[in-house]
């Protein structure tokens, strides 16, 4: 069955991380999405493309040598075939190819051409080179992450990356998508990880304007401050997850905590009391392993999950249940998400090797064998 964003045609300018995911977001749901790879066999100056590359997966490659004129034509060629393209250079070096949104949006009218950055288009840091880490430091989300007296810690690279870059661009393609086919035109989408990740950061915002939130590392409910919310180590050196906020939840751990006639636990937002709370469920969640707690608290109102690893969570039940995981040529990788009720994805593809289907993709602007044999001995292509 066909996904949703069926019959777009995507280019994607092979690169690292945030515009690769957004590849695989497209791909994952239906979209035809076409890396151009270096002819080479590199990827946007990575490692080759493996199997294992979960965020390449679903795509079809063609790989071009962009250093030629007749490369760059080609990749004209490919992207005023498509609905969109994504690309995730620094600011210049698309038109520097000869490949900016002037050129291709006056070859294609109705182009959506995504540009991903960490620092965006724009701005005194646009020229120079950044990381997830820079990114969420300067829009104001890394310095709220981690424990007090502690010092900021990063999550991975998952708000930067992919919550602000990736998966923002990824809706903004949609957005523009979308308004292409009710008559619109084509648009440049300047998607900047410190905007997107600036824009995830909204509910902290509202929170610190009404007074509730306090900038203070850690001192917060939702920022392992509060003894409700937060991860426990269990007697066998695993975790937990504790989020019990609502009351009713609250005196549902206590219940099941044996805790609901310690008066200590009734004042659950005195934050004078949230350390000395916390060091009490510290020592009671390490009397038991992480199964006894689950066995427990899983399946209850308490809001309990146990701290898995990605090879734990492939495998845990409810996961198993939703399919939240597939193996694609025997590697285990996320599936597709959200879900839909009429128009479900194939199960994805496994990445291609660089160069894979440059021959059909070629095909589909008109050209035959002999064009493409002499494109390939030109070294014009791979």
């Amino acid at each position: 069955m066909a996904g949703p964003l069926s019959g777009l045609r995507i280019v994607e300018f092979a690169g690292i991380g945030p515009g690769p995911f957004c590849g695989m977001m497209l791909a994952d749901h239906g979209a035809e999405v076409i890396r151009i790879d270096r002819a080479s066999g590199g990827r946007g100056g990575s490692q080759p493309v493996a199997t294992g590359d979960v965020l390449a997966r679903g795509r079809k490659s063609i790989a071009l040598n962009l250093k030629t004129a007749e490369g760059v034509v080609l990749a004209r060629r490919l992207c005023a075939s498509a609905d969109g393209i994504i690309e995730g250079f620094r600011p210049g070096v698309m038109e520097r190819l000869g490949l900016g949104p002037d050129v291709l949006l006056q070859d294609n009218p109705k182009l959506v051409y995504g540009r991903m950055t960490g620092w965006g288009q724009t701005g005194p840091y646009a020229p120079y080179a950044g990381h997830d880490i820079n990114y969420i430091a300067l829009a104001g989300a890394l310095a709220h992450y981690g424990r007090a007296g502690g010092k900021p810690t990063p999550p991975i690279n998952m708000v930067g990356d992919f919550g602000g870059g990736g998966m923002m661009l990824a809706f903004g393609m949609v957005s523009a998508l979308l308004n292409v086919a009710r008559g619109g035109e084509g648009q440049v989408i300047d998607a900047a990880m410190t905007d997107g990740t600036a824009v995830l950061m909204a509910m902290i915002h509202g929170m610190k304007n009404m007074g509730v939130w306090s900038e203070d590392l850690g001192a917060n409910m939702l920022d392992t401050g509060a003894h409700f919310y937060d991860t426990y180590e269990t007697g066998d050196g695993k975790f937990v997850s504790i989020g019990s906020i609502e009351p009713q939840f609250y005196a549902e751990l206590r219940r099941l905590l044996g805790l609901e006639d310690d008066r200590d636990f009734d004042a659950q937002h005195d934050r004078a009391k949230w350390g000395m709370l916390k060091d009490r469920l510290a020592a009671l969640f390490k009397t038991r392993t992480r199964d006894e707690w689950d066995a427990l608290l899983e399946h209850t109102d308490v809001c309990y999950a146990p701290v898995l690893t990605m090879s734990e969570a492939a495998r845990h039940p409810h996961n198993v249940a939703r399919e939240t995981f597939v193996e694609v040529d025997g590697d285990v990788q996320p599936a597709p998400a959200p879900r839909y009720s009429a128009t479900a994805p194939d199960k994805p593809r496994s990445a291609p090797m660089p160069g894979h289907d440059s021959d059909a993709i070629l095909a589909t602007l008109g050209m035959d064998a002999d064009e493409i044999a002499a494109l390939r001995e030109a070294g014009t292509i791979a």
